[in-house]
C-alpha cells in the first residue's frame, strides 16, 4: 500500500516541473536569458507551495529544505533552451502545462491542509491558494497581466473544483493515487476546455459586457 506521503510528494514534484515548464515559456516569449529562465520557473513552480507552508506553519517550506525540489525547475530551463526553437503554437503550450501544475497543486495544497488539521473549507481554500499562487507571481514578475484575474477566462474555478473533490474523497476515505489521477484530469481537462472555448464567469459589475466600446466594455484579444 503506497503510503499518503509518497502519493504527496510524487503529485507535488510532478506538480512543480509543470508550472516550472509554464514559467520557462514565458521567459522564452519575454526573451529572459537563461538565468531569467530558472529564477521565473522557480518563482511560479515553488511559490504556490510556499505559501501553503507558511500558511499551515509546517516550518521553512519544503522547497528550502527539501533539494530534489530544485531538480524540476533546473530541467525545465534546460528543456525549454534546448527545444524552445523548434516549438510551435506557444500560447497553447504554456497552457497545457500550467493546466497540469494547477490541477497537481490544487490537489496537494488541499491534502498538506488536512493532513495538518485544517477544517474542509479552510483546506480548499488553501488548496486553491497553492494552485494560482505560482501563476499568478510568475505573471506579475513577467509583467502579464495574471490569468488569475482575466475577465476572459477561468483560472480558479477547476482549482476549486479538484480541492472540493480531494476533500470530499478524503472525509469519505475514498482518496488514493487512483482518485486523485481522476481528480487530476477532471481539472485539467476542465481547465484546457475553459481556455479552448473561451468560458468565463460573470463579471464583477452587473450590465457590463466583454468586448466591443463604451465604458461598460472590456476589450481584448486572446494570444
Amino acid at each position: 500500500m503506497i503510503s499518503i506521503d509518497i502519493v504527496l510528494l510524487w503529485l507535488d514534484l510532478v506538480g512543480v516541473f509543470f508550472f516550472a515548464v509554464s514559467g520557462s515559456l514565458l521567459a522564452a516569449r519575454k526573451q529572459f536569458d537563461i538565468v531569467g529562465s530558472v529564477l521565473l520557473a522557480s518563482i511560479v513552480s515553488l511559490g504556490g507551495g510556499a505559501i501553503r507552508d507558511v500558511v499551515i506553519n509546517a516550518g521553512p517550506p519544503v522547497a528550502f529544505t527539501n533539494p530534489v525540489y530544485l531538480v524540476p525547475p533546473l530541467l525545465a530551463a534546460l528543456l525549454v533552451y534546448f527545444l524552445f526553437s523548434s516549438v510551435q503554437r506557444f500560447t497553447s503550450l504554456l497552457t497545457l502545462f500550467d493546466a497540469g501544475g494547477l490541477a497537481l497543486f490544487c490537489i496537494t495544497g488541499t491534502l498538506k491542509a488536512l493532513t495538518a488539521g485544517m477544517n474542509p473549507v479552510a483546506a480548499i481554500l488553501l488548496g486553491v491558494t497553492t494552485a494560482v499562487g505560482g501563476g499568478l507571481l510568475r505573471d506579475i514578475t513577467a509583467n502579464e497581466i495574471p490569468t488569475l484575474f482575466d475577465a476572459r477566462d477561468i483560472y480558479a474555478l477547476p482549482a476549486f473544483v479538484g480541492a472540493g473533490l480531494t476533500t470530499l474523497l478524503w472525509h469519505l476515505g475514498l482518496f488514493s493515487g487512483l482518485t486523485a489521477c481522476l481528480v487530476a484530469g477532471i481539472v485539467f481537462a476542465f481547465r484546457v476546455t475553459a481556455w479552448r472555448r473561451s468560458w468565463y464567469v460573470p463579471l464583477a459589475v452587473r450590465g457590463w459586457q466583454r468586448g466591443g466600446t463604451g465604458a461598460g466594455a472590456i476589450s481584448g484579444a486572446r494570444d
